[in-house]
């Protein structure tokens, strides 16, 4: 099984959002987790936004060790993470998610 697939079956079968893998230079193996987004129901009273906690990113990494161990994944040091307040938006949900908030535009040359 290809790391992204194995990498998503086990973040989104533990209920999280997979936001990023990143194969790092020395065997870093980086992945970002966040928590599903629901848009707010019209009308409702806003909620604090709940936030990913060392307990979410140890349960994910645990979890990864196995399956990434099962199936032959070469690393030497495996991160998760959540987005943190660079988040890179990636997926029209992301865009919807956090519309009216103030972002960074970073263009690069091709």
């Amino acid at each position: 099984m290809a790391l992204q697939q194995i990498v998503e079956q086990i973040v989104i079968g533990l209920g999280y959002d997979l936001v990023e893998i990143e194969r790092c230079p020395g065997g870093l193996l980086r992945i970002t987790i966040d928590l599903p987004w629901a848009a707010p129901v019209e009308g409702a009273p806003a909620l604090p936004e709940p936030f990913i906690t060392v307990e979410d990113c140890e349960k994910v990494t645990r979890q990864l060790q196995f399956a990434l161990e099962v199936d032959g994944v070469d690393y030497k040091r495996l991160e998760v993470s959540s987005p943190g307040i660079d988040r890179p938006l990636r997926h029209e949900q992301d865009f919807v998610r956090f519309a009216g908030s103030v972002i960074d535009i970073t263009l690069k040359s091709p």
